[in-house]
C-alpha cells in the first residue's frame, strides 16, 4: 500500500539525485543495441535557462526515455556553449572591464573565471526537470561525456576541422567588402544579419550634369555615403534619362563627378529613377562595384565612424554624420524634398545596430559552390514537422557569398595559423593539439621553405558558428573515436529551433558534407518558440518572461513535464505558457497518484489467470488500442498525441469507468480483477514514463520492482476486438449517471435500467456498478 496520501514535489529531488548518482543513463560503450543519437543544442553555460529551453530539451528527453525503452543505446550527451560574443559582453559587465583595453591574455583569463564560477547554473536547471542526459560530469575518456565548447578537448577538433578544409581547399583569405558590426567590431556572416522595419528619410538630392549643366535628382537613404559614389545608373528602359548616357554629374558638396550610365539594376520607379552607387550602401552597390570594375572610396571606418575622405564629417558616427550633411546639404540649396518611408534596415542580430559594409582581410570557407549539394543533402533528412525543410531551402536560396569565418575577438577558438616573418610561409597546425597561435610558440621550429625559426602568430579567431557545426561530429568520435565514428556516423537526430536554422543547422550539413562526404543527420526535429499567455514573445525587457525554476519551486517538474506534452506540437506552432496551464496539467499528476494509491490498496496477483473476466479482457484490449497509438505518436515525436490520448484514457475509460465496473470483484479478491488492476496500470506507467519519469518511477518502485522503470521495455500491444465496445460502455455509464441525477439520487442509489444487448458481456459488473435492480 501506497502510504503518502498524496503527490508531492519534494519526492522529486531524491529521485533525480539517485539517477544522476548511480549513471542510470550512461551510454553503454560495449553495448550490442543499435545506437540513437542526438545532438543537443548546447545552451549558454553563463545564464539559466530559460522556460524554452526548458520545454524543448523536456521534448529532446522524451525522444530519449522512448528510444531507450524501445532497445536503443542512446547518445544524449550535455553540451554547454562557451564561445562567442555573449562570453565576452557577461565578462566585461561582471569584472567592469573593455575588450578594447583590456590586454588579451588577461581578458581570456576573467572569461574562463567567468564561466567556471557560473557552470553550475544550466546544469542544475536541466537536473531540476528530470533531463536524463548521458552524464552530468565531464569525462571526456567516455561517449556521451558532459562537454563544454572552449574545452581543449573540443576546440582542439575545431582546429582540425580547420585543418582539413584547409587541406581539401576550401578555406581561402580574401580582402573585400564584408558584414561588419561597428558595436561587435567585427565582421559579421549573412546568416548573423537581421533585418528590421524603420523609418527612414528618402532625401531628393540635386546633382548638376557637367555637359548640360541642367539639374537631375537623385533619391537617397544614406546620403553619409555621398563622398563614396562612383557612378550614377538608371534604367535603360526608361525614357527619361536615355539622354544622359556617358554624360557626368558633380557631387554636390564635394565638387566631384563621376559617370552616368544606363544599366537595368537601376528601379525606375524607386525616387526618381536615378541611383547613385556608393561603396557601400548594400550587397547590391557590392555587386554592381565588381562588375563594373569600380574603385572603392571607403568613408566608414572600424570604429563606425566617418574617416577624413569624408571631408567635414571625419570623425562622426554614421547617424550624426547623416544629420549634419542633410544640414548642409539643405543649407546649399541640393536638398529638393525629403519624405519619411519604411525602410528594411540590416542590423547585426546580436547588437540590433546597423552593419556597414567594409573591406577587411578574412578567412572565408566556400559555400557557394556547395548550395546545391546541401539542398540534395535536405532531401536525405526526415524533418519534423514536414514544412521546417523550406526554412532551410530558403536561406539556400538567398546565400551570395562565402561564409567569412574570421573573427576579431578574443574568446573563441584560434585560428590555427604561424606565418614566417621572412618569407611569409604559412603554417596550420597539424599535431592535434589545441593551439593558441597569438601566445604558443609554432609547433615547427624552422621554416620549411626559408629555414627561418621567427614566426607570428595568428591572432583573429573563428566564427562561433564554425565550433558549433561540429558538434555532431564531437559527439561521434570524429577525431578521438573512429571506429565508434565510423559505425554510427551519419547523427540520428538534430532538434533545434527554428531560428538557428540558417545558422547552426545549415553550416553543420555544410560542414558535415565537405569533411566526411556524407549527410550528416537522419532526422531534424525543428521547434517554433514558447510565448506567454497572450502569444507575445517572452524578454526581459516586457517583464513576461518565466523562469523554469519559479516553475520547479511552485509546481514540480513533472507538472513542468506534463504541461509540456499537453500544451501542444511546438513543431508546429508557438506554444502558450503560464503558471494557471502549468498548475491545471498537474491535476493529472494528482489523479494518478490517486489511481495508484487505490490499486496498491489491493492484494498484487502477477499470475495471469486461465480466463479473464470479460471487463478485465475489455480493459486490456482498449489499453492494447491505446498502447498502440501511443507508440505510433512517440515514434513520430508527437508527445502532445501520446499525452491527449493516454490521460484521456486514464480519466475518462480507465478511473470512471473500469475502477468503477471492476470495484466489487477487486474487493472480492477476484484473481483476474486484481491481476488486472495490477497489469493494465503497470503499463500506464510504462507508457507516461518518457513524459513524466519521476513519478512513474516512483509508483512502479513501490508497486511492482526495485529496478528502474526506465531500464524496462516499452510495452507491446495485443489483441484489441473488445475495444470497439468502450464507445458503448461509456455511453451507457453516462446515460445511468444523469438519470440518477435527474431524479436526485446519489451514485449508490438503485436504478431501473435495461443493459443494451451488446454490453450483456459486462452484465454482472455493470449491475454492481450502478446498483441496477
Amino acid at each position: 500500500m501506497i502510504n503518502e496520501t498524496r503527490w508531492d514535489k519534494s519526492m522529486e529531488e531524491p529521485i533525480i539525485n539517485e539517477w544522476v548518482k548511480k549513471k542510470l543513463y550512461s551510454f553503454e560503450d560495449n553495448s550490442k543495441k543499435p545506437v540513437y543519437s542526438i545532438d543537443t543544442p548546447p545552451p549558454y553555460i553563463n545564464t539559466p535557462i530559460h522556460i524554452g529551453h526548458g520545454y524543448t530539451f523536456i521534448c529532446m528527453d522524451m525522444m530519449a526515455r522512448y528510444k531507450r525503452m524501445k532497445g536503443f543505446n542512446v547518445l544524449f550527451p550535455l553540451g554547454l556553449d562557451c564561445n562567442g560574443l555573449p562570453i565576452e559582453i557577461q565578462t566585461e559587465k561582471q569584472f567592469n572591464v573593455s575588450i578594447r583595453t583590456t590586454p588579451r591574455e588577461e581578458f581570456v583569463k576573467k572569461c574562463r573565471e567567468m564561466l567556471d564560477e557560473t557552470s553550475d547554473i544550466s546544469t542544475n536547471g536541466f537536473k531540476g526537470l528530470g533531463i536524463g542526459f548521458n552524464d552530468y560530469e565531464f569525462d571526456y575518456s567516455k561517449i556521451g561525456s558532459k562537454y563544454r565548447t572552449d574545452d581543449p578537448e573540443y576546440r582542439a577538433l575545431t582546429q582540425k576541422t580547420f585543418k582539413d578544409a584547409w587541406d581539401k581547399g576550401l578555406i581561402y583569405e580574401d580582402n573585400k567588402p564584408t558584414n561588419y558590426c561597428p558595436v561587435c567590431r567585427t565582421t559579421i556572416a549573412d546568416s548573423e544579419i537581421d533585418y528590421k522595419e524603420e523609418k527612414s528619410a528618402l532625401n531628393d538630392i540635386k546633382f548638376k550634369v557637367k555637359e548640360t549643366e541642367k539639374d537631375i535628382i537623385i533619391s537617397t537613404t544614406r546620403p553619409e555615403l555621398l563622398n563614396s559614389c562612383q557612378i550614377i545608373l538608371f534604367n535603360p528602359n526608361d525614357d527619361r534619362y536615355k539622354n544622359l548616357q556617358g554624360k557626368h554629374a558633380i557631387l554636390p558638396i564635394y565638387d566631384r563627378e563621376v559617370l552616368i550610365k544606363a544599366h537595368p539594376a537601376a528601379d525606375k520607379d524607386f525616387g526618381s529613377g536615378l541611383v547613385m552607387i556608393c561603396s557601400f550602401g548594400d550587397t547590391t552597390d557590392i555587386r554592381l562595384f565588381i562588375e563594373l570594375g569600380l574603385e572603392p572610396i571607403y568613408s566608414i571606418n572600424e570604429e563606425g565612424k566617418m574617416m577624413k575622405v569624408s571631408g567635414p564629417y571625419e570623425g562622426m558616427n554614421v547617424k550624426d554624420a547623416r544629420k549634419k550633411i542633410i544640414e548642409d546639404l539643405k543649407e546649399k540649396g541640393f536638398l529638393v524634398d525629403q519624405k519619411i518611408i519604411d525602410h528594411r534596415t540590416p542590423v547585426c542580430e546580436r547588437s540590433k545596430n546597423p552593419i556597414e559594409f567594409i573591406a577587411m582581410k578574412e578567412f572565408y570557407l566556400k559555400q557557394m559552390d556547395w548550395v546545391s549539394k546541401v539542398r540534395k543533402a535536405a532531401d536525405e533528412i526526415e524533418f519534423y514537422a514536414p514544412e521546417s525543410k523550406q526554412l532551410l531551402l530558403d536561406w539556400l536560396n538567398s546565400i551570395s557569398i562565402d561564409w567569412p569565418i574570421s573573427r576579431r575577438r578574443y574568446y573563441s577558438t584560434e585560428i590555427p595559423i604561424w606565418y614566417c616573418k621572412k618569407c611569409k610561409y604559412t603554417y596550420v597546425n597539424d599535431t592535434g593539439k589545441y593551439l593558441r597561435p597569438w601566445i604558443d610558440s609554432c609547433p615547427l621550429k624552422k621554416c620549411p621553405k626559408c629555414n627561418s625559426n621567427e614566426w607570428e602568430g595568428e591572432k583573429r579567431i573563428l566564427d562561433t558558428w564554425f565550433d558549433s557545426s561540429i558538434s555532431e561530429l564531437f559527439i561521434l568520435g570524429y577525431d578521438s573515436n573512429p571506429k565508434f565514428f565510423k559505425n554510427n556516423y551519419p547523427c540520428t537526430m538534430r532538434p533545434q529551433g527554428k531560428e538557428i536554422v540558417r545558422t547552426w543547422l545549415y553550416y553543420t550539413i555544410l560542414r558535415g558534407l565537405q569533411l566526411t562526404e556524407t549527410t550528416c543527420f537522419k532526422q531534424a526535429w525543428i521547434h517554433k518558440h514558447v510565448v506567454d499567455e497572450q502569444g507575445y514573445k517572452m524578454s526581459k525587457s516586457k517583464g513576461n518572461g518565466i523562469d523554469p525554476r519559479e516553475l520547479i519551486s511552485k509546481f514540480g517538474c513533472e507538472s513542468i513535464r506534463f504541461w509540456t506534452a499537453m500544451e501542444g506540437d511546438i513543431t508546429k506552432g508557438d506554444i502558450r505558457c503560464s503558471f494557471t496551464r502549468v498548475e491545471g496539467a498537474g491535476k493529472f499528476i494528482s489523479k494518478l497518484w490517486n489511481i495508484a494509491r487505490f490499486i496498491s490498496g489491493f492484494e498484487s496477483v502477477s499470475k495471469e489467470p486461465k480466463e479473464l473476466n470479460k471487463t478485465d479482457e475489455w480493459i486490456m484490449n482498449e489499453l492494447n488500442k491505446v498502447l498502440k497509438d501511443c507508440d505510433n505518436h512517440y515514434n513520430n515525436y508527437d508527445f502532445n498525441g501520446v499525452a491527449k490520448i493516454i490521460r484521456n484514457f486514464v480519466w475518462e475509460t480507465y478511473a470512471s469507468s473500469y475502477l468503477e465496473m471492476v470495484k466489487r470483484r477487486a474487493y472480492d479478491k477476484d484473481s483476474s480483477a486484481l491481476y488486472t488492476l495490477y497489469k493494465s496500470f503497470k503499463i500506464i506507467l510504462l507508457t507516461l514514463a518518457p513524459i513524466i519519469p519521476v513519478i512513474t518511477e516512483k509508483l512502479f518502485k513501490e508497486m511492482y520492482s526495485s529496478e528502474s522503470i526506465h531500464l524496462q521495455k516499452f510495452p507491446e500491444s495485443g489483441e484489441t476486438k473488445l475495444s470497439e465496445l468502450t464507445s458503448k460502455i461509456i455511453e451507457f455509464n453516462s446515460l445511468v449517471w444523469a438519470k440518477k441525477k435527474e431524479g436526485n439520487k446519489s451514485l449508490k442509489d438503485s436504478i431501473k435500467i435495461e443493459i443494451p444487448k451488446e454490453l450483456i458481456l459486462f452484465k454482472e459488473d455493470l449491475t454492481n456498478m450502478h446498483n441496477i435492480e
